[in-house]
């Protein structure tokens, strides 16, 4: 009931419904206090980290305008999955060989997975982010739109720093709350993060943890390295529109993929070794970019490309660390 009664009350205290809005994210901060005591947050990491927190009004902007909302799917990945990307990845791996072979052994993770994963999302460590992710944190969760989600994200931030696993000093990175490396939500933190050196600390900016962590969250959430990610298909005018997926919450209408060889004109040119693999149709681009084509750019997805969902909810966020996985394979 309090965490019922909390989310109906800071549904009042969006940006939008106060014209002083320091005034009453002061308001949220002491409401939000009686709920993070009331959920096992000490008093003594409320007050060290709380009352210093700021509204963010750069963070409401970045949430209203993310890449995954505005770009088509050529643009998107090809900023993501550049040579020159791909070079700075294998810099990355030639410095870090010996870690990188280890936990793709150990974990069953493809070392090129990794790669594409943190080249994407922080550049291989050279930009983690520059917020203030406690910050962040309760700008988002002062605002109304997802204010649920990020209150849960923060309460459980403060508990990660209750039990010193994180430095509350350390947490900088992206405008959402994400963290190091690999860009960690704290709940992913908590329930995938590892302390692999042993020195009793998750510091998600060594390559050390941050690799390990990065494996066991993939291995968890049902990454198989032996199957395919996506292919990209030629589809036909015969293809139901039901079999077409526009967006990343919940793919509908899957199907063995010898079920959808007659809707592929360039069927017989996959690389499919199990035709009995379940499998997507996704349409990226056509409820996302103005007059887009319905059926192109169309592409297969497989169950790792779900698995990538579940990292990042984004069409386009899957289909470039997927690209770029693909890139290392050729060159490693």
């Amino acid at each position: 009931m309090r965490l019922i009664s909390f989310f109906l009350l800071i549904l009042f205290y969006s940006f939008n419904a106060y014209s002083n809005i320091d005034t009453e994210f002061e308001k949220w901060k002491n409401e939000f206090k009686i709920f993070a005591l009331a959920n096992g947050v000490s008093e003594k990491t409320y007050l060290k980290t709380i009352p210093n927190v700021k509204f963010l009004p750069k963070v409401i902007e970045y949430d209203r305008f993310q890449p995954e909302f505005y770009e088509d799917t050529k643009t998107y990945i090809s900023k993501r999955t550049s040579e020159a990307k791909v070079k700075k990845g294998l810099e990355f791996y030639n410095n870090n060989k010996d870690l990188i072979n280890e936990i793709e052994t150990k974990y069953k993770i493809d070392k090129e997975l990794l790669l594409a994963l943190m080249g994407i999302e922080t550049n291989f460590g050279t930009y983690v982010g520059k917020m203030d992710i406690l910050s962040s944190l309760a700008t988002l969760s002062f605002d109304k739109r997802r204010s649920e989600f990020f209150s849960n994200e923060l309460l459980t931030l403060l508990k990660l720093i209750d039990q010193n696993l994180v430095n509350y000093e350390t947490l900088y990175g992206s405008w959402a709350g994400a963290f190091g490396f690999f860009q960690f939500m704290p709940s992913t933190i908590q329930n995938y993060a590892i302390d692999y050196n042993k020195d009793d600390f998750i510091d998600l900016k060594n390559p050390i943890d941050a690799y390990a962590s990065a494996a066991n969250y993939l291995n968890k959430i049902g990454w198989n390295n032996t199957e395919p990610c996506y292919y990209k298909i030629d589809l036909n005018k015969d293809i139901p529109k039901k079999y077409l997926n526009v967006s990343a919450k919940k793919l509908h209408n899957k199907n063995k993929a010898n079920f959808f060889k007659k809707y592929i004109n360039n069927y017989s040119k996959l690389e499919i070794s199990g035709e009995n693999l379940l499998s997507s149709i996704i349409t990226p681009d056509k409820d996302i970019i103005p007059d887009a084509e319905t059926l192109n750019p169309a592409y297969i997805v497989f169950g790792n490309y779900e698995v990538i969902l579940k990292w990042n909810r984004s069409l386009r966020f899957g289909l470039a660390v997927c690209t770029l996985k693909d890139k290392f394979k050729n060159e490693l």
